[in-house]
């Protein structure tokens, strides 16, 4: 499998080139959040809880997983709020996929399968799964016929996204250019 390097921590990282679950659980973090740290999140709850088997987490008591995902440092800035979705996600993985989460993309039919399958899970909008189609093709290698299609601009070459996060230099590119676009949205607003 190939080697994640979107959280910048060699444990981190190695979770997420080895476990399905932890990387779509970093995608689902992915949000009002640094990348790396998000990423980062997945290996928080295997190390608190004690594993990342979507079974096992769906059926964990809600309130003791919301707190050791709010314990700081948390796995998010919303640690309680995301400890739902991401027992709502594991949940999902669960019974639709046999707590297999790679099943989502490797048994897609086409990529606007994939898509529809990403949108389908929780707290997966359209902009969140186009960059997870980006990242499981551009990482993982798994191109469903018509992946470009429906990544839109993240399949492109370039620092767009996650998916384009494979060491330290391309995840500050990223950063520069999400800030260049959030700066040249709000200049075409004044």
């Amino acid at each position: 499998m190939p080697k994640i390097q979107i959280a910048q921590e060699p444990a981190a990282d190695e979770l997420l080139s080895t476990d399905s679950f932890a990387l779509l659980v970093g995608m689902l973090l992915d949000q009002q959040f640094p990348m790396e740290r998000a990423f980062a999140g997945p290996a928080k709850i295997r190390d608190r809880f004690g594993t990342m088997d979507p079974a096992e987490i769906a059926d964990a008591d809600p309130e003791a997983f919301a707190d050791l995902c709010s314990t700081p440092p948390a796995i998010h800035r919303y640690g309680r709020s995301m400890a739902g979705r991401v027992q709502a996600l594991a949940k999902v993985v669960a019974d639709e996929y046999g707590g297999d989460a790679a099943r989502i993309w490797t048994e897609a039919t086409s990529g606007a399968d994939l898509m529809k399958r990403l949108r389908e899970l929780p707290g997966f909008g359209e902009q969140k799964a186009k960059i997870f189609v980006a990242l499981v093709a551009k990482q993982l290698d798994v191109k469903p016929s018509g992946w470009t299609k429906v990544a839109g601009d993240y399949s492109k070459q370039g620092y767009r996204s996650v998916a384009d996060v494979v060491d330290p230099d391309s995840l500050q590119k990223v950063r520069d250019f999400k800030k260049a676009a959030k700066a040249a949205a709000k200049a075409a607003k004044e």
